[in-house]
């Protein structure tokens, strides 16, 4: 497992024995003339976390969105489970739909799932009400119910705690591990933040360079 930026012997056989989630091997990715991405390779565990640091514009979102099957203009091989849950950097809710019907209609989970999934991360009894009613940081909690309820084998996240305070960051980070420890999900979080990549995360990526590639650091 040449990826991991820190391994031991221990931690190699451990991975080694994780049925693996996701497969990724780029031989690049170019809008026109402009090479974003290079060649790379990366692989993702089930009940993995994986960390994709590195600076602003460099094409963390880019190559998210390939895992995601939402840019498709790539060279290489992309392989992903069918269920895959994916929190942006914002919230993007249907604002004339009901809280409830945010989960409902976009997961396919039934109104007691729905509720249920709001009752998880602290919206309990506010599934008739609409994201309007909400705070950014209750909004980044429906978005949040929204990923885990659909029962993803594979959960993406861009930058989810981007735009958050410190103290209400920290809390949402909290609220995703809780959920997370409860599921046997594979998970991928793009972060720029090097505090949030080493709480969250088992390991820990860097894109650098042009077109970005991963490095060690």
């Amino acid at each position: 497992m040449g990826l991991k930026l820190v391994a031991s012997n221990d931690d190699v056989r451990q991975e080694a024995q994780r049925p693996p989630v996701l497969s990724v091997k780029l031989d690049g990715m170019a809008y026109g003339s402009r090479s974003v991405l290079g060649a790379m390779s990366l692989t993702l565990g089930a009940g993995e976390t994986l960390a994709l640091t590195g600076p602003s514009g460099i094409g963390k979102s880019t190559l998210v969105r390939i895992i995601a099957g939402l840019e498709t203009a790539y060279r290489g091989e992309v392989v992903r489970p069918e269920q895959i849950g994916m929190v942006f950097q914002e919230p993007t809710l249907m604002p004339w739909r009901s809280n409830r019907e945010n989960l409902t209609l976009t997961t396919g989970v039934s109104d007691a799932g729905a509720d249920k999934a709001l009752e998880e991360v602290g919206l309990g009894r506010r599934g008739s009400e609409f994201p309007r009613q909400l705070s950014l940081g209750q909004q980044r909690r429906l978005a949040l119910a929204r990923a885990f309820c659909g029962s993803p084998t594979l959960l993406l996240l861009d930058e989810p705690f981007v735009s958050l305070d410190p103290s209400l960051a920290a809390e949402m980070m909290s609220l995703f591990e809780e959920l997370r420890r409860r599921r046997n999900i594979a998970t991928l979080i793009v972060t720029h933040s090097a505090e949030e990549a080493t709480r969250l995360a088992d390991r820990i990526l860097r894109l650098d360079g042009s077109p970005a590639q991963i490095v060690q650091g």
